[in-house]
């Protein structure tokens, strides 16, 4: 079993590997040893998958409940663990700090901080606050007993903001604060990537699994990208064939979906010790 302090090391390290690796977005303990034994080198959290899986809408999963999830995570394998943290649970730098001191004693070796507010009026944080929040949380995991990786994210093309421009520059202020890596969730076109790309000095982390989405792993790899990961798409995966086997019955009355369904042998086998 390695050590904190080792898991922590081998994941930024993973970071700087010539080619990128993919961090699936587990939603629970069971899917978690799913991902672990299928032979992914470390897990991300994923905060839309976890709020979905206990009936509520992302983000409005309170920070105790979001660091009993992760620390659930973090134990559920060997492997390392990144958690999707959010806006750090409030505005204020000084809370986003503690956001990342609390995380630190959960299990994890990694975490991110957007720089959304949650609010529809004004959803993107004014730059200057947005950097500060980054440097308290980058501050508050040098402050751990390892090595903890902080990833900044921009969240503009999640909420209708298309500005190339201005998300390459947050990026680099949140590289100037400190972030180990940056992540800007919506890009989807190999040139706005190559574009942030050749704008930082950073690891970069590329979404996928959404709509649209036409590159592969390997393409992302030669382009530059280190790390890719699909945020809530598995859980959605998982939701669309549970809501369309639903629909099935209620409206056909018939079973035809269990043909594609694990056998509880096998089920049960993903399981074994």
């Amino acid at each position: 079993m390695p050590t904190l302090a080792e898991k922590a090391e081998y994941f930024l390290g993973l970071h700087h590997q010539q080619t990128a690796f993919i961090i699936p977005n587990p939603w629970d303990i069971g899917t978690a040893r799913i991902l672990a034994r299928a032979g992914f080198k470390a897990l991300a959290t994923t905060s839309a998958g976890f709020a979905f899986s206990i009936g509520r809408r992302d983000n409005t999963v309170s920070r105790q409940a979001t660091l009993a999830h992760v620390r659930d995570i973090a134990g559920a394998t060997e492997l390392p663990v990144s958690a999707d943290l959010g806006n750090g649970f409030g505005d204020a730098a000084d809370i986003v700090s503690e956001t990342i001191r609390l995380a630190g004693a959960t299990g994890i070796v990694g975490g991110s901080i957007e720089d959304a507010t949650g609010t529809e009026d004004s959803p993107i944080y004014d730059r200057q606050l947005a950097v500060e929040r980054i440097r308290a949380a980058v501050a508050s995991a040098r402050r751990l007993p390892f090595r903890f990786t902080l990833t900044a994210r921009c969240e503009n093309y999640l909420h209708g903001r298309r500005d190339l421009g201005d998300t390459i520059d947050r990026l680099q202020r949140y590289q100037e604060a400190g972030a180990d890596v940056l992540y800007a969730p919506g890009l989807t076109s190999r040139e706005d990537i190559a574009s942030v790309l050749s704008s930082v000095d950073r690891p970069i982390n590329v979404l996928m699994g959404l709509p649209g989405d036409q590159l592969t792993a390997a393409g992302l790899s030669q382009l530059g990208v280190k790390r890719i990961s699909v945020g809530s798409a598995l859980s959605r995966a998982a939701l669309g064939s549970f809501i369309r086997a639903a629909r099935e019955m209620s409206t056909e009355g018939t079973f035809t979906f269990a043909r594609t369904a694990l056998s509880s042998r096998d089920a049960n086998s993903l399981f074994d010790p």
